[in-house]
């Protein structure tokens, strides 16, 4: 017997598949379908001439094929759905990489450049101590500027 909830479920995949095989039912035939099955097979057997049991067989099929139908559409959605899964965590992972790399190169960048500082310093101490002097008194007067100007 056919399932009443699969055959609403596919309903309007079923009324096409219904008018195509029975040409002398109307839209407003299939339209006024309110769930029972009893009423449509009735509605197609007064219709069209077909025995209960033929209308049954063939609803049941339908009702198959539609249910069918919505398993792969639900399947394709899940291999979709894993897929873009797939792609955003390949896509995190890269990202991740590409960060931790381009960390490691400025704390590298960073790490030689206090090397040479310090090779600096130790190499002209007279000229680094001029150099921090005069950055520093410029910053105290640019800063004095700045403050008197408010």
């Amino acid at each position: 017997m056919v399932n009443e909830q699969t055959l609403q479920g596919n309903w309007n995949e079923i009324k096409g598949k219904l008018r195509t095989k029975w040409g002398q039912l109307t839209n407003d035939d299939v339209q006024s379908f309110s769930g029972s099955i009893d009423q449509l097979v009735g509605l197609i057997q007064r219709k069209t001439g077909e025995t209960r049991g033929s209308v049954e067989k063939y609803l049941e099929e339908v009702s198959a094929s539609g249910a069918s139908t919505l398993g792969q559409a639900a399947e394709g959605a899940r291999q979709y759905a894993q897929q873009a899964t797939e792609k955003a965590r390949e896509y995190a992972g890269q990202a991740t990489e590409t960060l931790q790399q381009r960390s490691k190169q400025a704390a590298d960048s960073l790490r030689h450049g206090y090397e040479e500082a310090e090779h600096m310093v130790r190499e002209r101490p007279a000229e680094s101590m001029a150099v921090c002097f005069g950055a520093g008194v410029f910053v105290g007067v640019l800063l004095g500027i700045v403050l008197r100007s408010r």
